[in-house]
C-alpha cells in the first residue's frame, strides 16, 4: 500500500464537506490546524446547504475533485460525516492520487472514500474531523497530529471480557460497519482476507448491528481475517421488547467460530477519544486479558 507523504509546517490542508451540512462554524478546528503550522484552505461546500447535504451532489463532487487535482494541497480532511459520500464516490476521478498521493482524513460516512482508496492501493486516515474537534480528547487530537507529521504511533487499550487473546500482523482495513456493509460487492469493495479489520458504529438498533455483522459474515468477509478490532458502538438502541444483546455480545457471538484474535474497547469511532488509524498500513495487534496493543509498522 502506498502511503502519502507526511506533512510539514507550511503545507496546505483542505477542508471539504462531502456529506451532511455543518451545524456550526469550524473556528476551533481551523485554529488547531493552524497551530500545527498548516495553511487551511476551505472548500465551497463549507457552510453550504442543500436539503440535509452540504451542497448539491455536483457541488460536493466538484469540491473534492478540485482538492484532489490541486498538487499544492497535501491533505484533505472531511469536515463531517453524516450521509452523502456514496452519492458522489463514483463521479470523482481518484486517479490523480496515484500520481500524487495525499492524505484523505475522516471517519463515519468517509468510510466510503477509505474503501475507494484502499481498492486503489492507497493508505488513508480514519481520524477526528473538524466538526468533532471541539469535543475531542487531547489524545485523539495528538494522534491525528502525530500521524500527519510522520511520528510513530502505537496504542494500548483496555481489555474487555469478550477479548480473545492472540497476536497477529497484517494490513489494517475497515471503518463504519454500516458503510462497510453498504459497499459489499460494489466497485470499491475490497478483499478482507488476511487483513485486520476495524469496525465501529453509532445510533443503530441492536438488531441492525446483528444483521450487519451477519451480512459481513455471510459474504465471506470474516472467515479469513487475521484479527478483529472493535471500537465504539455508541448510542446503540434496543427495541420494545428489547433485542436483548449488546453490540459487543452480538459481534462476539458471530465471530466465536473463528480463531483470530479479537480486541474490544479500542478508542476509535464516534467517541471523544477517537484515535487516528492509518488504513492500509501494516500493523501488529496483541490482544490480552488485561490490556491490548496496536502498533503501526
Amino acid at each position: 500500500m502506498t502511503h502519502p507523504p507526511y506533512l510539514k509546517k507550511g503545507d496546505k490542508i483542505a477542508i471539504t464537506c462531502p456529506a451532511k451540512a455543518l451545524k456550526s462554524p469550524m473556528t476551533d478546528a481551523i485554529l488547531l490546524l493552524e497551530s500545527w503550522g498548516l495553511k487551511v484552505v476551505l472548500g465551497e461546500t463549507v457552510g453550504a446547504v442543500h436539503h440535509q447535504f452540504s451542497g448539491t451532489d455536483e457541488m460536493r463532487e466538484r469540491d473534492m475533485q478540485k482538492f484532489i487535482n490541486d498538487n499544492t494541497i497535501k491533505a484533505i480532511i472531511a469536515a463531517r460525516g453524516g450521509y452523502g459520500c456514496i452519492r458522489i464516490v463514483d463521479d470523482i476521478d481518484w486517479m490523480p492520487l496515484i500520481r500524487n498521493p495525499k492524505w484523505v482524513i475522516g471517519f463515519s460516512d468517509i468510510t466510503v472514500f477509505h474503501l475507494q482508496l484502499q481498492s486503489m492501493g492507497l493508505q488513508s486516515l480514519h481520524a477526528q474531523m473538524p466538526s468533532t474537534i471541539a469535543e475531542s480528547s487531547k489524545e485523539g487530537l495528538e494522534s491525528l497530529r502525530k500521524t500527519l507529521f510522520g511520528e510513530s504511533i502505537q496504542y494500548t487499550f483496555a481489555a474487555d471480557t469478550g477479548n480473545r487473546k492472540g497476536v497477529c500482523q497484517g494490513e489494517l482495513i475497515g471503518g463504519n460497519l454500516t458503510l462497510l456493509v453498504a459497499c459489499i460487492n460494489s466497485v470499491n469493495d475490497i478483499d478482507y482476507s488476511n487483513k485486520i479489520l476495524f469496525i465501529e458504529d453509532v445510533g443503530e438498533y441492536a438488531y441492525a448491528v446483528d444483521r450487519m455483522i451477519r451480512t459481513l459474515d455471510r459474504a465471506g468477509k470474516l472467515k479469513n481475517l487475521k484479527g478483529l478490532i472493535v471500537g465504539g458502538f455508541t448510542n446503540i438502541k434496543q427495541d420494545d421488547p428489547p433485542f436483548g444483546y449488546s453490540a459487543y455480545e452480538i459481534i462476539n457471538s458471530v465471530v466465536a467460530k473463528y480463531n483470530f484474535p479479537v480486541g474490544f474497547n479500542f478508542p476509535a469511532g464516534h467517541l471523544p477519544d477517537n484515535r487516528a488509524l492509518i488504513l492500509g498500513r501494516e500493523v501488529k495487534l496483541e490482544v490480552g486479558i488485561e490490556s491490548s496493543n496496536l502498533k503501526f509498522l
